[in-house]
Order: C-alpha cells, then sequence, then structure tokens
C-alpha cells in the first residue's frame, strides 16, 4: 500500500464488502474506523454508536425552556424532572411575547439585530420601516416657548375655534411683537436723548473753565497775596486786577517774588502768575 516515497499513502475502507483502497480516507467521530467517501455517513457504514453524542432539546410548552434529553435515561423521567424543578410558567410570557414594530400591518419582531430606535420620535421600529416617513414620524418634540405672553397666546388659542386659531395667533403675535420692538425702540431712543445733553452739559462747562469740583461749590482758586479764594481763574485775575493792582508794583528798594505752587517758578507780577497757572497747568493752583 502506498509508494514507495509515501508509504503510509492511502487506507482501505473498514466496510467489509467495500475494502476500497481510499488517498483521502474519513474517520468516524463516532466508532473512530476508516471509511471511503461513499460510506463516511453513519447509516451507510451502520454505526452503531452514532446516538451516543447526540443532542436533543425539548421545547417545554410551559415554561418555553429547553429541556436536554439524556440519551442514557428516559425521556419521561427527564420531563418529570424538568416539571418539578425549573419549570416556571411565568416565563412563558416574557419568552413568546415579543415586541413587534409599532408600524400598523407590520408583524416583524424587534430582535437585537433589527432593531432601530428613530432620533425624532425616540421609538423603536424595524428595518424596513426605520426612516421617518415610513413610519410617519411626528418629528422632534417642539420645546415649550419661555417668553412672557405664553400663557396669553394658549388661552386665547383655547377660546377661539380650531378653524381661525392659526391665522388668529399669528395676527396676534405679529402685533404683540411690533409693540415689544416699539416700546424698546421709544426707550433706547430717551436714553440716547439723555445721554447727549449730559455729554453736551460737560463739553460747555469744560469750554467755559468750569471743573466738575467747582460746579459742587468749592473755591479752588487762591489769591497769593490774600486768603480770598475763587471758584474759577477769571474770578481770581479780576480780583487780583481790582484789590491788588497798585500793590503789584514793586515798591522803591524792594522786590517782591510770587513762587508758583506746583512748579516754584517765580513771578513778581501776581497776574503773570495767575496767566502762568492757567496756561501751565491747566488753570488751578492746587498743589
Amino acid at each position: 500500500m502506498g509508494t514507495p516515497e509515501f508509504p503510509d499513502l492511502g487506507r482501505h475502507c473498514s466496510v467489509g464488502d467495500c475494502h476500497q483502497i481510499d488517498f483521502l480516507p474519513f474517520t468516524c467521530d463516532r466508532c473512530e474506523h476508516v471509511f471511503c467517501l461513499q460510506h463516511r455517513s453513519y447509516t451507510s457504514h451502520k454505526c452503531p454508536v452514532a446516538n451516543n453524542k447526540d443532542v436533543t432539546v425539548v421545547i417545554c410548552p410551559l415554561c418555553a425552556k429547553g429541556v436536554r434529553l439524556n440519551p442514557n435515561e428516559d425521556a419521561n423521567i427527564t420531563w418529570e424532572a424538568h416539571v418539578n424543578t425549573d419549570c416556571d410558567p411565568s416565563n412563558y410570557q416574557r419568552v413568546t411575547k415579543k415586541k413587534k414594530c409599532p408600524v400598523p400591518r407590520c408583524k416583524e419582531a424587534l430582535t437585537f439585530s433589527n432593531t432601530i430606535r428613530c432620533k425624532d420620535c425616540s421609538n423603536e421600529h424595524c428595518l424596513k420601516h426605520r426612516f421617518g416617513p415610513d413610519h410617519m414620524c411626528p418629528g422632534p418634540r417642539k420645546l415649550e416657548p419661555t417668553f412672557p405672553f405664553a400663557n396669553m397666546l394658549r388661552r386665547s388659542q383655547k377660546v377661539e375655534p380650531r378653524a381661525n386659531s392659526s391665522s388668529s395667533s399669528c395676527s396676534w403675535w405679529s402685533s404683540s411683537l411690533l409693540n415689544a420692538a416699539s416700546s424698546f425702540r421709544s426707550s433706547a431712543e430717551a436714553g440716547m436723548q439723555k445721554l447727549s445733553i449730559a455729554t453736551s452739559e460737560v463739553v460747555q462747562k469744560a469750554k467755559d473753565g468750569i471743573t466738575p469740583s467747582s460746579s459742587s461749590g468749592d473755591l479752588v482758586e487762591q489769591c497769593v497775596q490774600c486768603p480770598a479764594r475763587f471758584s474759577t481763574v477769571g474770578a481770581l485775575i479780576e480780583h487780583a486786577e481790582k484789590s491788588h493792582g497798585n500793590s503789584s508794583q514793586p515798591s522803591r528798594g524792594r522786590v517782591t517774588i510770587d513762587a508758583c505752587p506746583k512748579c516754584s517758578k517765580g513771578f513778581q507780577d501776581p497776574v503773570l502768575l495767575v496767566e502762568h497757572v492757567e496756561r501751565e497747568h491747566g488753570g488751578t493752583s492746587r498743589a
């Protein structure tokens, strides 16, 4: 049997009437004998132990569970053992009552592999009706409005009939929006007008040389020759010309020097000192 190069090539069939040499033999997994292609099945070579490894499962009609039958045991004994120990009739409804597609006239059972949840309506459907138009999807849930006229809008929709509810609600809503927009615009215009008036007043006071501190009644300008104080530089100059006009001339043999309180620059004439303060230090002599 075989060739000089392959001495173990080929086996004879175990069936006595056949005994054919086969170079690709089959080994039975039950009796472990070698057979040819024609006698490889259990029935063709009449395998004596063909049923030893068979697995038979019977579905219980009471609990819908699978009951495995033992080949070395009577089926009635196995059945009685299951009924007395594992049988639970309440499990029958959970197993047999499968979830189906909610589309009318669709009897497709929803399982793990053919169930699709719609993103808009959050309902489960079969693969055939997974798209919105196929299962008449109502669309995503609309959020309830939070604007202040929501209660009035709902009341108006309840009172008015359905035929005129859409047109009346639209007209009421548009009028409400127009009123709110007009009131907001009027308030904004009033605020802008007040702001422009205040700005113009501040600019005018700045042009006149009146500082914000002087408007409150504070006297910030002081005469360098007397304790008199004034609110503006112009009043100080007028006071210096009227009250100290003659004393501004230096007496014979005596020179009076007035120093600037900010830069300590000396002036013989107090009028020149005041003009210096107004020109170089913003119109105030406060140190």
